[in-house]
Parts: C-alpha cells; sequence; structure tokens
C-alpha cells in the first residue's frame, strides 16, 4: 500500500547507523557528523542506536565508562542539538542513575533532546537481555544494568508521537500495544542486534511491531564488529504502519532519511480499525493503556 502523499513538507527523520567502540571520544565525534549531515539534509529529528556513547568489553568496563544524565557525554549532545536546532533520540545511553553508589549498576536510558538541547523524555529499558544464543555468544544485560521501573508516555516531537523503547523490548508485543493505545504514532526500536538473531529475526519483528500498532516504526541499529568479543547486525530501518520498509541504511556506519507521513497513518487506521474491534472480553487488555 502506497503512501498518501510524497510531499517535501512532510517531516523528514534521519536514522543513524555507527559501530561503538569503548572510545567514548571517537564514538562522540562519529555520531555528531551524523547528527550534523542529518541537520544539513533537512530532517527534523535524528536517531541514534542503543549503546551510541560506547560498547565495553565486560560489566567492569561498562561500569567505568558510565555517567550519570548530568555528566560531560551528554552535555556534549546538548550543544549539538541546540547548534543543529535539531531533535535527538539518543537510544541507549550507559546511565548512572541515583541509585550507582548503592547498586553499582547502570540504567539502559533511551534519552529524547528537543532542539534547544532540553531533556523532554527518558526512558529505562525494562526487559534486559539475559540470553544464550548458539553461535552469538551469551548476553547477560544483568550483570551490569537495573530494568527500568516503568515506561513512558509518547512524547510529542515535530514528527509525531513517540513511544520510546529499546532493542530487546521489541520481542513484547505488550509494551507497544501499550504505547499504542497512549497515543504513539512513532516506536522507536534503537538497539544493537547480533549477527545470529539479527538475519532471523530483525526485520520480521520490526514490521510486526509497525503492522500491529498501525505505527512508524524506526530503528536505528549498531553494526559491524566493535571489538574482539562484539558484532552487531547493523540494518537501521523505517517501517511505515502498512509493514513497508520505507528506508534503510546500506552497510557499515551511515544514515538513511524517511518521512513520517501522519495522515496516511490515520487514513489506514480508519480503513483497517483493528484497536476497535480488539476483544479485551476474551483475552484481557494485552497492552494495558499507560496511566
Amino acid at each position: 500500500m502506497a503512501a498518501s502523499s510524497s510531499s517535501s513538507e512532510l517531516p523528514l527523520v534521519a536514522v543513524c547507523q555507527v559501530t561503538s567502540t569503548p572510545d567514548k571520544e571517537q564514538n562522540f565525534k562519529t555520531c555528531a557528523e551524523l547528527i550534523r549531515e542529518a541537520a544539513r539534509l533537512g530532517a527534523c529529528l535524528a536517531f541514534l542506536p542503543e549503546a551510541f556513547d560506547f560498547i565495553a568489553r565486560d560489566p567492569e568496563e561498562t561500569r567505568r565508562l558510565s555517567e550519570p544524565l548530568s555528566g560531560n557525554l551528554l552535555e556534549e549532545y546538548t550543544q549539538l542539538a541546540r547548534e543543529c536546532g535539531l531533535w535527538l533520540s539518543l537510544g541507549g545511553f550507559h546511565e548512572r542513575g541515583q541509585d550507582w553508589e548503592q547498586t553499582q549498576k547502570i540504567y539502559n536510558c533511551h534519552v529524547i533532546l528537543n532542539n534547544m538541547g532540553s531533556v523532554v523524555a527518558t526512558y529505562r529499558k525494562t526487559h534486559l537481555c539475559d540470553v544464550e544464543i548458539p553461535g552469538q555468544g551469551p548476553m547477560r544485560e544483568s550483570n551490569s544494568t537495573i530494568p527500568g521501573p516503568s515506561l513512558e508516555s509518547p512524547i510529542s516531537t515535530p514528527a509525531g508521537k513517540i513511544g520510546l523503547a529499546i532493542c530487546y523490548d521489541m520481542r513484547f508485543p505488550e509494551l507497544s500495544l501499550a504505547l499504542v493505545q497512549a497515543g504513539a504514532e512513532i516506536l522507536t526500536y534503537p538497539s544493537a542486534f547480533g549477527s545470529v538473531t539479527g538475519p532471523a529475526h530483525w526485520e520480521v519483528l520490526l514490521r510486526a511491531r509497525a503492522i500491529e500498532t498501525q505505527c512508524y516504526v524506526v530503528a536505528a541499529a549498531q553494526c559491524g564488529r566493535h571489538h574482539e568479543k562484539r558484532a552487531s547486525y547493523g540494518h537501521s530501518m523505517v517501517v511505515d504502519p502498512w509493514g513497508t520498509v520505507v528506508a534503510r541504511c546500506s552497510e557499515g556506519p551511515g544514515l538513511c532519511l524517511a518521512r513520517i507521513d501522519l495522515n496516511y497513518l490515520q487514513q489506514l487506521r480508519k480503513q483497517l480499525p483493528v484497536f476497535q474491534h480488539r476483544r479485551p472480553d476474551l483475552y484481557g487488555n494485552l497492552g494495558h493503556p499507560l496511566s
């Protein structure tokens, strides 16, 4: 199904793909170049992937490199958003929270900055990736990370109302259903998918989330080899509410662009009114609306 309009007046978003390493300074330089390019191309909002700040070799290095939201790195992104006049989705910041001294663990925090550099929303990843996939190596996110306590209500941006999630969250449709019932028009899944699960599940899950919620889905991804212990699948993309991939990054670091057509989204929801046809009397209200 084709979008209803290709007008250049529609909001343009940029999806950034990077290969983070333990070198925070170099990671920032790479992300800053992509953000400036997004601004030059006319985007109103740029999405960065999970772990845009760094990908460490082990939990101890993760803890050592982490910062609070009031730290130097987020201040650099604040200045960058202001300089470029661009909203930023910082898809997974290794945050030392208020309980850092007691727990010595961090939060995986998705931060939204507006074009004035102000933090307007934060979401702390609620589903931690503790899995063992043959050929991909074990993942124990909970070794260094605390699960977030709640979902964040969708935030209004120049591109539409954005529902915040991170990577592994995409495997839990209850979360996306809760966000769309709270008004989300765009779902975000900034990620660092593995080389085995990526080819099998990445695009399938993103398109499923878009179809079942009738939302745009934006998924900025890590790609390539981060260090000797870890590599990521890449394939950053934007999926429209019909389930069509409308933008996709090529191999390696870079960005792709997509226009968000909310009139098309509303038209599709009227033509296929699935949320009016739900039967909570039979199977409960999957994904309870946020309060």
